[in-house]
């Protein structure tokens, strides 16, 4: 089974804050992306949440180089436990190493690869995007915080050889030069940065081998437990959307599905912090919101399918959800579809 991917909310917590740098409240951002204040109190996103809120950020910045200078704002608390660890490496390469084994932590929306050289080493981003279709910004974010990175953890000027993009240019010149300090090409076979290997192997000023090993210890820990928990929840979510084809699903439904009881049901889910309405809203409202910014489905249509009894009470879950009724939502992702 593959599990959807998520993304933790400290990543979520770096683009709000860029966009927040330009004059976008963060609760002016959410409602625009059909994001609930309330989802700020989750420890992870599904992957199109936080697609939904990039393309909402450029379309609030307006800014060509968001995405750049978002990834650019990275510091020691923007991945969690991730960022300890990577500090106290023996080496950038190392650091890198570390970033693979638990990049999951972080976010599982792509994966980093590296093709060493004689002189020097790609790291290359792979994203997995859900069903919507990533901004391009998302990826130069990637890189960018790559690059920012890199140079807090070695405390140096870092100037990668290259940098090069799998999608077209989507911002001014100026800005990818700021940032990388490097040439940069565009639609080429894959997104990366080159760093020479004397830069990746050189020892680093905060390597500490027995705090790595406690930082070790606990993102091992996280990760294990990150794993079980996301494994109920997409197994419930799967479910869940295969019964919204025929009818409403229930806890005690779900709880025969899986072959439990449904107090056993009950208690794993409570042992995991999770909801079975929360999940379901969830459901229901991924749903929704992709019908409505994706197709041209009759909104009693959409209801229907998503068991709500009556028109007036979907509407209302998508007033919930977005601050808008659904018609002013549909129009609102067309808007954005066409920037």
């Amino acid at each position: 089974m593959i599990l959807q991917a998520t993304v933790a909310i400290s990543w979520v917590n770096t683009v709000l804050a860029a966009a927040q740098q330009q004059g976008v409240a963060r609760e002016m951002l959410l409602a625009h992306a059909g994001i609930a204040d309330r989802e700020l109190h989750a420890e992870r996103w599904p992957i199109d949440h936080i697609t939904r809120l990039w393309h909402a950020a450029i379309q609030c910045t307006r800014d060509a180089s968001f995405g750049l200078k978002a990834g650019a704002s990275v510091g020691p608390a923007s991945f969690n436990v991730v960022s300890y660890l990577l500090q106290s490496a023996s080496t950038l390469r190392q650091a890198l190493i570390l970033v693979q084994q638990y990049q999951r932590l972080i976010s599982d929306g792509g994966r980093f690869q590296t093709i060493a050289g004689p002189d020097a080493c790609w790291v290359i981003y792979h994203p997995r995007q859900g069903m919507l279709a990533f901004s391009p910004h998302q990826i130069e974010a990637v890189l960018a915080a790559v690059v920012v990175f890199a140079r807090w953890v070695t405390g140096a000027a870092l100037r990668p050889q290259s940098v090069q993009f799998s999608q077209a240019r989507v911002g001014p010149p100026a800005g990818y030069r700021e940032v990388f300090r490097c040439p940069v090409e565009f639609e080429q076979a894959f997104s990366g940065v080159l760093l020479p290997n004397a830069l990746l192997d050189a020892p680093l000023p905060q390597a500490d081998a027995l705090l790595a090993q406690a930082h070790h210890e606990h993102a091992r820990a996280r990760l294990m437990a990150l794993s079980t928990r996301m494994e109920l929840v997409q197994v419930l979510r799967d479910w869940m959307v295969t019964q919204l084809q025929s009818q409403l699903p229930s806890r005690a439904l779900a709880a025969r599905a899986l072959g439990l009881t449904e107090r056993t049901l009950a208690r794993r889910m409570q042992a995991q912090g999770l909801s079975f309405s929360g999940l379901l809203d969830e459901v229901r409202r991924t749903a929704a919101l992709s019908a409505l910014g994706q197709t041209d489905r009759p909104l009693a249509e959409i209801s229907q399918a998503l068991g709500y009894a009556e028109p007036s009470v979907f509407n209302r879950a998508v007033r919930r959800w977005t601050g808008s009724t659904p018609n002013a939502w549909r129009l609102a992702q067309q808007s954005i579809r066409a920037a």
